[in-house]
Formats: C-alpha cells, sequence, structure tokens
C-alpha cells in the first residue's frame, strides 16, 4: 500500500455528531471526499451536510439524536441504526459539543447538567456502542474532538472545561482497554476556530483582539482546517496511533 492509498476511506462507514454545521459539517466532508459513506447524527439541521456528501458520491444516513436528552439505550439504538442501514461502522466522530458561559461563582446547576451530558456522557456511551460493534468487526477509529480547555482554564465555562479534561483523559482510559482489539482512539484539539460557539467571542472586539494576538497564526481557524487531521485519524495511516490528543490550533498552546 502506498502511503496516499493509506489515507483512503474507500467502503468505510462514519458516524458524525453534530454533522449539520461547524466542525462536524467539515469533518463530514473531509472524510467523505476521502471515500468514507457518512452517518450523521443530528438534532436540528443535517440536510446541506447530507446533500453535499451525496454530492460527492457518498452515501448519507441521517440519524436524528437529542444528545441533552439522550438515554443509553437510544445511543445504543443510534449505533444500531448505522449498522442497520449502512452495514457497518468503522470510524465514530464525537464532535457534538454545548457551551454555557457564567461565572464560576453564578454557575447553575442546569447548566452545569447539561454541558456535561452532551460533551461527556453522551460522548462515553456513544462510543462504549460503537467499539462493541469495532470489536466484532475487528477494528475502528474513535475521534474524540477535544479543546485547548483540555489544557487549560478558560474563563467563564467551568462544565465545558470539565468536560473537554475529560475528553482528554477518557481518550486515553478507552485506548488503554481498546488498543488491543484494534480500535483506535485519539482526539482532535481544535484551537480559536470561527462557528457558533465562538461568535460572542469574534463579536467582542477586545476578545477578538487579545485572542488573535495569541494565535501565532495570527487568525481564527476555519472548521475545513480540521479535515485533513480527521481523515488521518480515521485512515490506516494512523494506525500505530492510540491515545493521542492533536491540537490544530494555530500555534496557540506554543505560546
Amino acid at each position: 500500500m502506498s502511503i496516499l492509498d493509506a489515507f483512503r476511506l474507500d467502503d468505510r462507514v462514519a458516524l458524525v455528531t453534530g454533522v449539520g454545521r461547524g466542525l462536524g459539517q467539515a469533518m463530514a466532508l473531509g472524510l467523505a471526499e476521502a471515500g468514507a459513506d457518512i452517518a450523521g447524527l443530528y438534532h436540528t439541521r443535517y440536510k446541506e451536510t447530507g446533500s453535499q456528501v451525496e454530492a460527492l458520491g457518498r452515501r448519507f444516513l441521517a440519524v436524528p439524536c437529542d444528545l441533552e436528552q439522550a438515554s443509553v439505550p437510544q445511543l445504543t439504538e443510534a449505533v444500531d441504526q448505522v449498522v442497520d442501514h449502512l452495514g457497518r461502522l468503522d470510524i465514530l466522530v464525537n464532535n457534538a459539543g454545548i457551551i454555557r458561559r457564567a461565572p464560576a461563582l453564578e454557575f447553575s446547576e442546569k447548566d452545569w447538567d447539561a454541558v456535561i451530558q452532551v460533551n461527556l456522557k453522551a460522548l462515553f456511551f456513544l462510543s462504549q456502542a460503537a467499539a462493541r460493534v469495532m470489536a466484532q468487526q475487528g477494528g475502528g477509529k474513535i475521534i474524540h474532538v477535544a479543546s485547548m480547555l483540555s489544557f487549560q482554564g478558560g474563563i467563564r465555562v467551568p462544565a465545558y472545561t470539565a468536560a473537554k479534561s475529560g475528553v482528554a483523559g477518557l481518550t486515553r482510559a478507552m485506548a488503554n482497554e481498546w488498543a488491543p482489539q484494534g480500535i483506535n482512539v485519539n482526539a482532535i484539539a481544535p484551537g480559536y476556530m470561527a462557528t457558533d460557539n465562538t461568535a460572542p467571542l469574534r463579536q467582542d472586539p477586545q476578545r477578538n483582539q487579545a485572542i488573535l494576538e495569541r494565535i501565532p497564526a495570527g487568525a481564527w481557524g476555519d472548521p475545513a482546517d480540521l479535515k485533513g487531521v480527521v481523515v488521518f485519524l480515521a485512515s490506516a495511516a494512523s494506525n500505530y496511533m492510540h491515545g493521542a490528543i492533536v491540537p490544530v490550533d494555530g500555534g496557540w498552546l506554543a505560546r
């Protein structure tokens, strides 16, 4: 196999959460461009992503699921839908996430529970269901979306920081247990990306300028900047990578 062939994802099936926009949409399209069929887990939107995937000649399955409300059996059912309709599951990208902003002294239990449910609990049990399928198939790739706040504390986002720090820990814990079964578990840690989640920061002139001054690349990232790394981690080219957290941050952590 040539090195370029090692990056191909022909005949693979990928489940991507939060597929309707931003990072999830970009990564789903990157995987489809590399040859994978896509199952898109969504809550509010998917049609634009689905149309673009199908325009690339790949299959697209819409999987409705509200991760904030989903029970563990419902998460398992989502994985079962993918296998039933697309025949297998080779790649899981745990991208979906929410953020709530408030000072730690004022942070509510409601917001705490919502963020931990979506960003950590649902991620774990969806991964568990996917890993059971992958183990039976002889292997697979699980890719979490971590954050700069997997490494740093942040400001006014205590639940998000706790969840993303947990994602980093789960990446290593899952890798330790599942590597012997041929399942690679790694994570991508995006830097400051131009998405809906970061819109309040970009709209604040002072915060926006302070962030840009700290990024060596001097610009906010674009969701498409994640296409290369997600294809790499989903492909045979990364077969000896287990438990890694790969920053894609314009050099933010280098500062």
